[in-house]
């Protein structure tokens, strides 16, 4: 049996199969609902069920309560229909444009910026004009047909070469092989499958409010991204624009320079925080939790939006207090979070 989907306050229609999560049958018909990890890890995906039920897949208990259940919120990257449903969640009317493809790409360059991360760079087939959106993700398919996911750090105008901002994970099948640890070694030249692009962590351009970009650790990849269409297309002369990057220590400001250099050519604030400052690091910067720095300088972001990327507990601590304490409207924090195997594997 077939279900309808009405989405509201859109209106949108869609058909759903049994065995077919709410936000899959939502992309086959051409219908961009928000959503990131695709996992039912990260709770971007979710929504209200308004009339009708659905039966979750495997998710994080921390994403979805039990509480938020009862209240008739749903993932819908795993939630699937029982019957017709009726559910209020945001339309991305922009991301359905640029609906996912998957595709040949040959590993250009491998250059290790940390110890722990790795700037991949790969070369797109020679008639392959890419079209995304600054922020967005693509997926590596692998042999076993598990997928990993990462964050495009160019900017969509540089689009014949995509960048990658990786951070090794011992253990992980995917980084060991990147970091030589396993073999085969992933190295130059090496022919990789990719789906892309993903996700709907973008930069809005239909406002003046200033921006927050946020990020800590390797979640800088989508926020380069970001910030480098931003000077591409002139928005920092409209648009207040605040750089925060949260790192344990100064070495893991693998792009410091670069970020840096944005400030003098582009004249932005950029504001670097370390969490775990090493005495040999000479550090008279800010220190602490990333989001709390943004919080002390921005006691009332109500006029704000933010983009935040990165480590889990990061985003949501972010969402939550941005939210609750700086008066930010709920709809004007967008995020990414960077949700690893180990992360899964414990849904």
């Amino acid at each position: 049996m077939t279900f309808t989907v009405t989405v509201h306050p859109s209106n949108k229609v869609f058909s759903c199969e049994p065995n077919q999560s709410v936000l899959d049958a939502a992309m086959k018909a051409g219908i961009v609902l928000p959503y990131g990890c695709k996992n039912g890890a990260c709770g971007s995906c979710k929504g209200t069920v308004l009339q009708g039920s659905v039966k979750h897949g495997p998710h994080q208990a921390s994403t979805l309560t039990p509480a938020e259940q009862t209240a008739g919120l749903a993932l819908f990257c795993c939630a699937y229909p029982q019957s017709d449903l009726h559910i209020q969640v945001r339309v991305i009317s922009m991301a359905g444009d640029l609906l996912p493809k998957k595709m040949p790409a040959r590993v250009a360059s491998l250059e290790r910026v940390a110890e722990d991360v790795m700037i991949v760079k790969l070369q797109l087939p020679a008639n392959e004009n890419l079209q995304f959106f600054a922020g967005q993700y693509l997926e590596f398919l692998l042999r076993d047909g598990s997928r990993r996911a990462y964050s495009m750090a160019n900017p969509p105008h540089q689009n014949q070469q995509i960048e990658l901002h990786m951070r090794h994970f011992p253990g992980g099948k995917f980084t060991d092989s990147l970091f030589g640890n396993t073999q085969p070694q992933t190295k130059e030249r090496d022919i990789v499958r990719i789906e892309v692009p993903l996700g709907t962590f973008f930069l809005r351009e239909d406002t003046a409010k200033p921006i927050v970009l946020l990020a800590s650790g390797t979640g800088f990849a989508p926020i380069k991204s970001i910030a480098e269409h931003i000077f591409f297309k002139r928005i920092h002369e409209q648009r207040q624009i605040v750089l925060y990057w949260g790192c344990r220590s100064k070495k893991d400001l693998y792009l410091n320079t670069l970020a840096e250099n944005w400030v003098r050519d582009y004249g932005i604030n950029y504001v670097p925080v370390l969490s775990e400052a090493k005495p040999e690091d000479g550090w008279t910067g800010r220190t602490g939790l990333v989001h709390q720095v943004v919080m002390a300088d921005f006691p009332d972001l109500a006029g704000h939006e933010v983009y935040a990327c990165g480590a889990p507990a990061m985003v949501e601590s972010a969402r939550r207090d941005f939210i609750q304490h700086c008066g930010l409207p709920a709809e004007a924090f967008f995020a990414d979070s960077f949700i690893s195997a180990a992360d899964l594997a414990k849904s």
